[in-house]
């Protein structure tokens, strides 16, 4: 363990402050270190893992397309990647196309594309302005940081792409300011993940599609932490009145491999043509078949229930934690399995203090604890969790 980690102190770039073990395996919702060490995961690869480490479909599904075709690029079709596309649409009525891509981060900066070509096409030149929120974070590649509000992740690599406004989050008055007939979209989370787990209320969200309509401009809902049945529905915004006009996807997409996609509506794909935008990896075979067993396995009416179920344990047993430690716990954040807590002091020592405890778990700032199980978490480990949070607290 220890020469593994020298190992990545001499070689690695370091863009993480990773702790003092080294992961081997998981099995369901535990991972374990190279001691044997187990750990209760309530990051699960920051919301990736849905379906926990070494389920059985999962596995067998990546040893039968490896062996017949792993990478060909766009060039030519393969039969997962648009049987994948097939079945995000038929589950998402309300768009019409799919853009695959490698991460979560390469569909954002596709939806700024398809944004500004399609308002320069309908509409002329100068429509050019996004408007983005406080506290957001849509990724680190230069067009997604620029939408992302935070200075820490912003000041290192400024200048960034011009012609973004920030509004903040759940206030009309702040939006409807921020937006003019200059924009070409707005982009929000309906649940905010890096930026504290505040969620988008319906009232506002409301207020974000009238005014896309008035100013017309399109509404993208970046789902890429919140969706694909984290908060109870297979997407956040389905739980409001409000339809998105291009939808980022990533992280549980392909069960743990690199997959990402946006989904647009035919009125906003026409505008793209062979040659406007491209990838060479993305929605690869490989990739593309695990991820259509993965959206088939979560999109299921049962697995959805199972979710909403487990979902309602976690608020209650949050409360009644939160109920027991007024003087930590100032607030409890999030919705569904996308769960966590505003303390009073810092989450980087809980977190610390967790993993002592064999407990994995993230931050969300500086004071919001953040925890992203499995989805096919269950109650006996929620219980678990929380009672080692008793002892933390």
């Amino acid at each position: 363990m220890t020469e593994i980690i020298q190992a990545a102190q001499t070689y690695l770039l370091p863009t993480y402050a990773r702790p003092n073990f080294v992961l081997e395996r998981g099995e369901g919702v535990y991972l374990y270190d190279t001691t044997g060490r187990r750990y209760l995961d309530f990051v699960a690869g920051i919301a990736v893992n849905a379906l926990g480490y070494g389920d059985a479909e999962v596995i067998e599904t990546i040893v039968t397309q490896a062996k017949k075709l792993l990478h060909v690029s766009n060039l030519y079709h393969t039969e997962p990647s648009i049987a994948l596309a097939k079945r995000l649409i038929s589950l998402s009525p309300a768009f019409a196309r799919v853009f695959f891509t490698n991460s979560g981060a390469e569909a954002v900066e596709a939806a700024i594309k398809l944004a500004r070509k399609y308002a320069r096409e309908q509409y002329g030149e100068g429509k050019t302005t996004f408007v983005a929120f406080e506290n957001s974070f849509h990724g680190r590649t230069m067009g997604a940081l620029a939408l992302t509000a935070r200075e820490k992740y912003r000041s290192p690599f400024m200048p960034l792409m011009p012609n973004v406004r920030f509004a903040a989050f759940n206030d009309a008055n702040s939006l409807e300011t921020a937006m003019g007939d200059d924009v070409c979209a707005l982009i929000i989370e309906p649940v905010q993940g890096e930026g504290g787990l505040q969620v988008a209320s319906n009232e506002f969200l409301n207020c974000c599609r009238t005014l896309c309509d008035k100013h017309q401009a399109l509404l993208l809902a970046d789902e890429i932490q919140c969706g694909l049945g984290r908060t109870g529905t297979l997407w956040a915004y389905e739980q409001t009145q409000i339809q998105p006009d291009l939808l980022t996807t990533a992280k549980p997409l392909a069960g743990g491999l690199p997959l990402g996609a946006l989904l647009t509506t035919q009125a906003v794909a026409n505008v793209i043509h062979p040659g406007d935008h491209g990838t060479t990896f993305g929605g690869g075979p490989l990739v593309t078949a695990v991820a259509e067993v993965v959206l088939r396995r979560i999109s299921t009416p049962t697995f959805l229930a199972h979710i909403q179920a487990m979902s309602r344990y976690f608020e209650e047993a949050l409360q009644r934690l939160a109920l027991s430690k007024p003087a930590q716990i100032k607030e409890l954040r999030g919705k569904g399995l996308m769960r966590g807590f505003q303390i009073n002091g810092s989450a980087a020592i809980i977190r610390e203090k967790a993993q002592d405890l064999g407990l994995l778990v993230a931050t969300a700032g500086e004071d919001v604890i953040r925890l992203l199980p499995p989805l096919i978490i269950q109650p006996e480990q929620i219980d678990e969790a929380l009672e080692k949070f008793q002892e933390i607290l």
